[in-house]
């Protein structure tokens, strides 16, 4: 268990000091207007205005998207192409380079805690030090994948969980009269959370001159939810056959609401299930303490 352990503690404080290197800070207008200023001045040399840059962004950053770079090299572009979608898909926490960095950091963190475990100790227990020191490195490898796949997942179950109710105000803003790129606005207006962001960069996607069916597939590859994707294409097949929006709506709606309560009942049938392994490891144990706890006082102190 120390282990483990171990591995979450180093991924927790490389994540951390990512998300802290890579912050970006949000200067005002004035701010940036002076940092031009002094960076255009000409009573300066290039040393001078190297040095005023900080350290950070003179050295680290430079250095670890090079390192990231390099590593980028050695993964496949499958491998390269899936995490880029996936960060799409989880809103980009980070940047493509900063993931990777970030990834490679961890790798190496891993790679350097399993050969000193290697190193350490005596010669008999070697096997079993390969073995911690594998496991070091595939947690080391597969723990960052894992937590943004976890970040793709907490977005999509926040946008199922937010698209029946909007489809459900989509389909009323219609049915009264509303045009469809005015429903939308009116969803991502009135409501919050990952979908009605995503609605809005859609929506500005189709002001600034895009297609709207290009948009709206675009929408549907950067959340990934098949509900979602079902949706777009029922209302681009729609507009390509000229049947009305407001009929496909209703139909999407009554379709989205069934398959929700499916949802929650194929949960509710899961629960007693997931119930038995906290019930065996935490809840029976501490049953079975004190219900023979007496007993076995007793019996002790009675021989």
């Amino acid at each position: 268990m120390i282990i483990p352990l171990i591995v979450l503690c180093i991924f927790g404080f490389v994540a951390c000091s990512a998300a802290a290197l890579f912050a970006k800070r949000r200067e005002s207008a004035m701010e940036t207007r002076i940092q031009s200023f002094r960076n255009r001045s000409l009573y300066k040399d290039d040393l001078s205005l190297d040095l005023d840059i900080a350290f950070m962004d003179r050295v680290l950053k430079p250095s670890l998207a090079s390192f990231a770079k390099f590593f980028s090299r050695v993964l496949p572009q499958s491998t390269l192409s899936e995490v880029q979608a996936q960060l799409i898909q989880a809103g980009n926490p980070m940047t493509f380079n900063t993931f990777i960095s970030f990834w490679a950091v961890m790798l190496g963190l891993c790679v350097l805690m399993a050969l000193f475990l290697i190193a350490s100790g005596p010669g008999a227990l070697i096997p079993n030090r390969l073995g911690m020191a594998g496991l070091i490195v595939f947690i080391g490898y597969f723990l960052p994948r894992q937590w943004l796949k976890g970040q793709v997942k907490k977005k999509q179950k926040l946008v199922i969980k937010a698209l029946p109710d909007a489809l459900d105000l989509i389909t009323t803003c219609v049915e009264a009269g509303l045009g469809l790129d005015a429903a939308l606005q009116r969803v991502a207006e009135k409501s919050e959370g990952p979908l009605a962001d995503e609605l809005q960069k859609m929506l500005r996607d189709v002001s600034m001159g895009k297609l709207r069916r290009e948009a709206m597939t675009e929408l549907a590859e950067r959340i990934g939810v098949d509900e979602l994707s079902t949706f777009i294409t029922a209302i681009i097949q729609a507009e390509q056959l000229g049947v009305g929006i407001a009929q496909v709506l209703r139909v999407q709606s009554d379709q989205l609401r069934t398959q929700r309560r499916q949802r929650a009942e194929r949960q509710a049938h899961e629960a007693p299930i997931k119930m038995i392994f906290p019930l065996v490891l935490f809840i029976f144990p501490a049953f079975l303490a004190v219900i023979l706890g007496p007993a076995v006082i007793r019996i002790s102190t009675a021989f």
